[in-house]
């Protein structure tokens, strides 16, 4: 195939447009922060389970509280009953039922109360816990949050940005002829399409060519399409290409 040296190069232009094109698509289907946001979902889902768990344990107790509360009441009801009838009794033998009942429910009532303040300790290990977890799934939440409105920014930045070398290069590419232009797209699925001949090296694939073919090279016409014998690109050739 042959193209003018100008053509040919501007195959450059495109070829770096097509990889900033490139760059823009991946900004925009895969942004940094996806992978950050991706932990955080299953750490939030560990800590709201883990929250689950430490609420279930604090309602545990104080329905446990409020049952030692209600026992409580009960007894100091009955105490309070037992010392009236005590001080209206006129039997010495019911007399001494109430004093033997009213030292009874004394002993209920202390060990009620007792086991009240050990609740009342636990409810405030449990409350603390569960506002310990609640600050850790806040924190989670806001780093998503902030990581999340990020990445749509980015994603909108790179959708314009795409958008934009699009039409840069739809406008390069006018200047292309279409023969041309399909023999760069054909060899751009496997290759940088296009690449710079210099100092004997191909700058799509980083290799020296070996000397025989850049002697081909060498003797080829200036308007004849060569290509890299170990990516397959366009070689574009310039005077610092080494074949001087």
């Amino acid at each position: 195939m042959n193209a003018s040296p100008e053509n040919q190069r501007t195959l450059l232009d495109i070829a770096d447009l097509d990889r900033r094109i490139a760059q823009a698509e991946r900004a925009r289907t895969k942004p940094s922060q996806a992978g950050r946001i991706t932990e955080l979902v299953a750490i939030r889902q560990e800590q709201l389970r883990e929250l689950t768990t430490l609420t279930g344990t604090r309602d545990d107790v104080r329905t446990e509280l409020k049952r030692l509360e209600s026992d409580v009441a009960v007894v100091e009801a009955r105490r309070n009953r037992d010392a009236e009838r005590l001080a209206a009794s006129t039997s010495s033998k019911d007399a001494q039922a109430l004093e033997h009942e009213l030292a009874s429910l004394a002993r209920r009532q202390s060990d009620l109360e007792d086991a009240e303040l050990d609740v009342m300790g636990r409810l405030e290990e449990a409350e603390a816990a569960v506002a310990a977890q609640q600050a850790l799934l806040e924190t989670t939440t806001a780093e998503g949050s902030a990581l999340t409105a990020q990445a749509k920014a980015d994603v909108a930045a790179a959708t314009d940005l795409g958008a934009q070398l699009a039409r840069d290069r739809a406008a390069v590419a006018e200047g292309v002829s279409p023969e041309l232009l399909a023999e760069y797209s054909r060899r751009a699925t496997n290759s940088a399409g296009a690449a710079l001949l210099t100092r004997g090296t191909c700058e799509g694939c980083r290799i020296l060519l070996p000397s025989t073919d850049l002697n081909d090279i060498r003797r080829a016409a200036d308007d004849l399409v060569v290509s890299c014998p170990e990516c397959g690109c366009i070689l574009v050739r310039t005077e610092e290409s080494g074949l001087a």
